[in-house]
This record gives C-alpha cells, sequence and structure tokens, in this order.
C-alpha cells in the first residue's frame, strides 16, 4: 500500500494511473487497496462526471496520508544505507512474497 501512497505524494491520479503507478497490480487488488485506505483516512476519492462517458475516480492523499511523506522517506533512506550492498545468501529461507500495491 505504499506504492499507492508514493504515487499519491506527487499529486492526486485517476485509478489508472495510479495502476500504472504501481505497475503489477491487478484492478481488483488495486480497488480494494484504495478502499482500505479511504477507510482509513489515508486518501479520498473524488468521482468526476466525464460527460456522457463513464465517471471517472480521483485519488488523493488527506492530510494525515501526506505525513507519511517523512515515513517514506526514513525507509527510503534505509533502504540506500542497508541495501546497496548484495545480500548474502541464505540458501535456507524461503523468499518473500512481493506484491506492488
Amino acid at each position: 500500500m505504499l506504492h499507492i501512497v508514493r504515487a499519491l505524494l506527487n499529486g492526486e491520479k485517476g485509478f489508472n494511473e495510479l495502476a500504472r503507478a504501481v505497475g503489477g497490480c491487478n484492478s481488483a487488488t488495486l480497488t480494494q487497496r484504495l478502499e482500505h485506505l479511504e477507510t482509513l483516512t489515508l486518501i479520498t476519492k473524488r468521482t468526476e462526471d466525464s460527460h456522457g462517458k463513464l465517471a471517472r475516480s480521483v485519488y488523493s492523499l488527506t492530510p494525515a496520508g501526506l505525513e507519511l511523506q517523512s515515513v517514506i522517506d526514513a525507509i527510503d533512506g534505509w533502504a540506500k544505507s542497508h541495501l546497496a550492498a548484495p545480500a548474502p545468501t541464505t540458501p535456507d529461507l524461503p523468499a518473500a512474497p512481493t506484491s506492488p500495491c
């Protein structure tokens, strides 16, 4: 979900823009994540009328969501300091599952 927040730190985005920004996340999962972030009051959803076309959903961060900028910056700084060198291989540990959103 931090990928979504990070994408919205640059300003509001429509659903398709967010899907491209987080990459690799299917529509159903992205919708679920956005609804959860909205429930947590970290994002807001606005629907724009597109004059005869399907309505466009636009997402933006709330003030609480914007406060996550410092958290994301801290994680980014930590990663740059600690993940720059290749990690030692440990064949006994299973790979962590990855999800873009």
